[in-house]
């Protein structure tokens, strides 16, 4: 998760670095547009694995924005129609296009401790980078176990896509701890709700019933 003011945005329970880009849009969880400049892409980058922690992203701009977002529409399309028994040829053509490229060159080095990272063989490169989520959804859409667990969140105000890895397949939620917890506290109250409003019915069918003496 990246470190910052709003790093609680950054939420990865998805399971696949293209679901993650997917549920930065605004509409999959009620959030707005985290995708919303230069900045919050980059932070994106190394919260979600793509790059590694400490690399320099002086590159990103607006143009990097736009074709993640434009990627982002592309695999969220394409995922959708999968869940829905549809075709998505025109997203597929893209996803394709885009997965086509390179993605970046790791390299193992040592850190300070000795212990060996990775890091990137190269400057960060926006269709490298483009080409290592596209290629994900591929992976993902073409592999029969993993596509099986695409899922989308059953929370009223959530539409992430996330893969069910649980045993039994029985997730609904793409985050037990947020969107799972949320649903909890909700049924509870409504739960609660509905309790009280039966008491307060049995107390004015009790008011309001005629005193009868005995004979």
């Amino acid at each position: 998760m990246a470190a910052g003011k709003r790093s609680y945005d950054w939420r990865f329970d998805s399971g696949r670095p293209c679901l993650d880009l997917v549920a930065t849009g605004a509409g999959t969880s009620g959030a707005c547009e985290l995708l919303d400049g230069a900045e919050r892409l980059a932070e994106w980058l190394v919260a979600a694995g793509l790059v590694p922690s400490g690399t320099r992203l002086d590159a990103v701009d607006d143009t990097w924005v736009v074709r993640f977002r434009q990627l982002r529409a592309g695999v969220e399309g394409l995922l959708a129609a999968e869940l829905g028994g549809r075709r998505a040829e025109s997203a597929l053509e893209r996803v394709n296009a885009l997965a086509a490229a390179a993605p970046p060159g790791l390299r193992a080095v040592r850190g300070r401790s000795g212990t060996l990272v990775r890091t990137l063989s190269a400057d960060p490169e926006c269709g490298a980078l483009l080409a290592a989520v596209a290629r994900d959804a591929v992976e993902l859409l073409t592999d029969p176990g993993a596509r099986a667990g695409l899922r989308r969140c059953e929370a009223d105000n959530c539409h992430r896509l996330y893969l069910d890895t649980s045993r039994g397949r029985r997730r609904r939620w793409c985050s037990s701890e947020v969107c799972g917890n949320r649903e909890r506290v909700a049924r509870h109250r409504r739960r609660a709700a509905a309790v009280d409003a039966a008491v307060e019915a049995v107390a004015g069918a009790s008011a309001g019933a005629p005193y009868r003496t005995e004979s």
